[in-house]
């Protein structure tokens, strides 16, 4: 028995993609949110010592942009 069979892979993702679509159509400004969340993380990160990899590559920070940015996208199709 396989984890990704074809009948399981067919009717999962149809469902959960309607139920992410269900949730962030109730909550629209959540990734929104969370972006802001990951730019503020990064400008804090940035003066923690045992975590200054983070700040140097400012991963949070071009990660928070991405999911802000796809989340004013997913807020005007939802």
């Amino acid at each position: 028995m396989t984890l990704l069979c074809d009948e399981h892979f067919e009717t999962g993702v149809p469902i959960l993609m309607q139920k992410l679509a269900d949730f962030l159509e109730r909550v629209k400004g959540l990734p929104i949110l969370i972006g802001i969340f990951l730019v503020i993380l990064n400008f804090i990160v940035q003066y923690i010592p045992g975590l200054i990899f983070l700040g140097d590559s400012n991963l949070l920070l071009h990660l928070g942009v991405v999911v802000g940015f796809l989340g004013v996208l997913l807020a005007e199709a939802i």
